[in-house]
């Protein structure tokens, strides 16, 4: 039983020694794919895909009030969570929406847009996503007015001050150039891996003498080369 299960281990070790070999004599069809996956991709992210560009603006929701000096730092934070949904709420979009004097519909508006409330902080950070990096610092700047017009509406209290304002960016956020070439060789690249381990798997020719003994179970007894042509 020991010496059976000996040589099942030795014969998985073959298998995949020749399956690496065979993926080794093949090195250069997979590098190939590689390259024109990269390529490929990267011509693609490059002509066929718009670029994004994100500008963010942040409040300070808390700054100048005073009549909420005493409150907890609990019920501040709960506050500051409340004013993140406040941000995307149909009045303040659309009070960002006149600013702007653009023809965006809500939800164009708020899919162009995140709200983001960094840990224990009473600071709200609108970033906005365009096709043109101007309009996106404009998209930011516009809603944090508006919210900043809202909380200060709700909350009865001075108007929150800007922290920071939105600028223009000069890189788009995305699509990653270098991301999409790497991605798109290695999944070229694999899958030509896959096709040659698939044929490596299916094909049961006999090629050697140690195949013979392999998986016909037979001794062979003497082995003839192939002859080569005589050069004329």
């Amino acid at each position: 039983m020991v010496e059976e299960q000996m040589i099942n281990k030795d014969e998985i070790e073959i298998d995949l020694l020749a399956l690496l070999y065979a993926l080794w004599r093949k090195a250069v069809i997979i590098v190939l794919c590689f390259v024109i996956g990269a390529v490929g991709s990267g011509v693609i992210t490059k002509f066929a895909i718009t670029p994004l560009y994100q500008s963010t603006s942040m409040i300070y929701i808390l700054g100048n009030s005073t009549n909420i000096s005493g409150i907890s730092l609990q019920l501040t934070q709960q506050l500051t969570v409340d004013f993140t949904i406040l941000a995307t709420s149909r009045p303040v979009i659309n009070e960002a929406i006149a600013k702007l004097d653009a023809d965006y519909t809500y939800k164009e508006m708020v899919d162009m847009v995140a709200i983001e409330n960094p840990s224990e902080s009473s600071i709200l950070k609108i970033t906005a996503t365009n096709e043109d990096p101007e309009e996106a610092a404009n998209i930011a700047n516009a809603l944090a007015d508006a919210t900043a017009n809202s909380v200060a509406e709700v909350m009865d209290m001075d108007k929150p001050t800007t922290v920071e304002e939105a600028v223009a960016s000069k890189e788009p956020a995305s699509p990653s150039l270098p991301k999409n070439m790497a991605i798109g060789g290695i999944v070229l690249a694999l899958l030509a891996c896959a096709i040659i381990t698939v044929r490596f798997i299916m094909d049961d020719t006999i090629k050697t003498e140690e195949d013979v003994r392999k998986y016909l179970d037979l001794n062979t007894l003497a082995a003839i080369p192939k002859e080569k042509k005589k050069s004329a």
